[in-house]
């Protein structure tokens, strides 16, 4: 069995995969508590931005940040861009439909948020597995299935704890709180998966071809998190700032109709002298 080293450029890729697992998070959380306020469609559209949010950014990103840590010093590792691709797919659908199931309805459930935890818990693992089949490396791989086992619990256990938070949580200190706990699932649940990896470089095997390198993968993965923070930030800004500019416009209207009114009513007295 090969040596394989998890932090190859040492704390660099685990805290900037944390960062990503709680920025995401967050602004899931923030995007989910939107949607609690909305109705119809537009409660559907929050939910589909929180699921871009904790799917996409929160759970994928960190997992790719993590994973470009990744090394076996015996052999070229390169990655797969379909399937890279696929994975982010697979991700923020199965957490869309977690978040569908646990937060659209307007009265959430335990067996609603249960449900939607299990089945994003196992999407969510699916998607750190199909991510890890996207290495080419001249070896095999294998996994501990006690590891993997571990590794679903804990996606599952994490995700129902996540659509809880999303589906319950209120104010700004409980909303960091949770995603700072909800960061720390994440990660637990893919340094669990990657403690699982077996190489076994022995027999004939042909060389790597194809795919990219970590650094050419670096690039589009840190443009992808950048447009991808930044709008669901915005999103979320301009959804305050719309809703603070609405809430002084009907303040303002309704003053004016309150002055007009007072305009119109005669002093006191005024209608008895002409009587």
């Amino acid at each position: 069995m090969a040596q394989v080293h998890h932090f190859a450029y040492g704390w660099i890729n685990p805290v900037l995969g944390f960062v990503l697992a709680f920025l995401g998070s967050l602004l899931s959380l923030v995007l989910a508590g939107r949607a609690r306020g909305a109705v119809g469609w537009s409660r559907g559209r929050w939910l589909v931005m929180s699921a871009i949010a904790l799917g996409g950014t929160g759970i994928w990103l960190m997992h790719f940040m993590a994973i470009l840590g990744f090394d076996v010093p015996d052999t070229l590792i390169r990655y797969d861009p379909t399937i890279t691709a696929v994975s982010f797919g697979l991700s923020v659908v199965m957490v869309a439909i977690g978040l569908f199931l646990a937060v659209f309805a307007m009265r959430p459930s335990a067996v609603r948020i249960v449900a939607g935890g299990i089945v994003t818990g196992i999407g969510v693992a699916s998607m750190h597995y199909s991510g890890m089949s996207a290495l080419k490396f001249s070896g095999t791989l294998s996994y501990d299935p006690a590891l993997v086992g571990a590794s679903f619990a804990i996606a599952i256990v994490a995700s129902t704890v996540a659509l809880w938070f999303a589906a319950v949580i209120k104010g700004a200190s409980a909303t960091v709180a949770g995603a700072l706990l909800m960061a720390v699932a994440v990660c637990s649940m893919h340094y669990t998966g990657m403690a699982a990896v077996r190489i076994d470089l022995a027999g004939d095997i042909p060389p790597v071809s194809g795919g990219m390198s970590a650094f050419e993968l670096l690039a589009p993965i840190a443009v992808l998190a950048c447009v991808m923070i930044s709008s669901l930030a915005y999103a979320t800004v301009g959804f305050t700032v719309r809703r603070e500019n609405d809430q002084e416009e009907l303040m303002l209207a309704r003053a004016r109709e309150m002055y007009e009114a007072a305009a119109l009513v005669p002093a006191d007295g005024a209608g008895g002298r002409h009587k």
